[in-house]
């Protein structure tokens, strides 16, 4: 086993920022038809930056894994730098290379957090 597969493996059995945010002003839900996973993203958005983002659901372990280290790191980020990130930019931080049927389970996460900072496709959580 490579360091980048440990890698995974560590994310997937102790995913970081999982569960979800309280007072997220954003929350959405996607599924990826391919393997059946559901992926939940909450965020909270302060002066144009990521202040804190969570995600939860039923995920493999590449989806997991993949959630675990982009909610890592776009904590502090500029929305206008987070709208740049691409799918190549999942695969650098996997660090493996992916069979075509796990592509769309490593960029579900990316794409939830592009469709709530871009497109704003999200549900609004009441606020209490």
């Amino acid at each position: 086993m490579n360091i980048y597969q440990e890698q995974i493996l560590d994310h997937y059995k102790r995913p970081q920022n999982y569960g979800h945010l309280k007072k997220a002003d954003r929350q959405i839900v996607l599924n990826n038809p391919l393997c059946g996973d559901k992926i939940s993203m909450d965020i909270i958005i302060k002066k144009g930056k990521i202040q804190d983002v969570s995600f939860f659901g039923e995920t493999c372990a590449i989806s997991t894994a993949s959630a675990s280290m982009l909610t890592q790191y776009v904590k502090g980020k500029k929305i206008t730098d987070l709208k740049k990130l691409s799918s190549s930019f999942i695969f650098k931080l996997l660090g493996i290379d992916l069979s075509p049927s796990r592509v769309k389970c490593a960029v579900l996460p990316l794409e939830a957090l592009h469709k709530l900072i871009i497109n704003q496709n999200f549900v609004a959580k009441e606020k209490t």
